[in-house]
């Protein structure tokens, strides 16, 4: 059985929070820098972020590939900040973490999400370029199966696809949606995601990744 977000949670993620795409902190060498990385996650806390989306900024793709192998101690310096800011805290971060790749992939990085104390993971959906709207929702649905999903609607031009009103409509269904990430940049397509979640009567939170639709 998925594993719901917690109560309070889905009550701040449906109020609507800021949530930014963590940066990645490199140092003249293009290797990790581990202060300056937690820095700037305690900069966005410090300045009023109700939570962090963590491996989800293109600057944090590569940190998946094997030769770089920074997807779980990025994750991981993140969720310790926001440890120590809860402690301090009478609400809780949100903590949001990228999900991509095929479903062997995305099934994986949603397990380590999961087992460091993850609430959901935004699930990108560039990799699966060629799939079938059925293909998709397999896919979503076995993310979900492992914790809350947010989707995201990715604008083509950086990578993402163009998915019909139908998939989102589907997609809507899902059991363990929580949210949606709107970010095509295109107003026909913002209004296709919005049509689907006001159709499907669930309770999905609607974010914009600063699409100015």
């Amino acid at each position: 059985m998925p594993v719901p977000l917690r109560p309070d949670l889905h009550g701040l993620l449906a109020r609507g929070t800021v949530i930014p795409a963590h940066p990645l902190a490199l140092d003249s060498l293009r290797r990790l820098d581990e202060r300056r990385q937690r820095t700037l996650t305690r900069y966005y806390i410090a300045a009023g972020a109700g939570g962090l989306a963590i491996g989800v900024h293109t600057t944090q793709f590569a940190i998946r590939e094997p030769r770089v192998g920074l997807f779980e101690p990025v994750l991981k310096i993140a969720a310790e900040e926001m440890d120590r800011a809860d402690r301090r805290r009478s609400v809780p971060l949100l903590r949001i973490g990228g999900v991509c790749g095929d479903t062997s992939q995305a099934t994986c990085e949603a397990g380590i999400l999961a087992q460091l104390g993850y609430h959901a993971g935004l699930l990108s959906l560039a990799a699966l370029e060629h799939a079938s709207d059925l293909e998709l929702l397999s896919h979503s649905r076995a993310v979900a199966q492992i914790l809350p999903v947010v989707g995201f609607y990715l604008q083509p031009a950086v990578g993402g696809r163009v998915l019909s009103y139908k998939f989102w409509r589907q997609f809507a269904e899902i059991e363990n949606v929580v949210a949606i990430k709107i970010a095509p940049f295109n107003r026909y397509q913002t209004l296709d995601v919005v049509r689907a979640v006001a159709e499907s009567g669930r309770d999905i939170a609607l974010y914009t990744g600063n699409d100015d639709n």
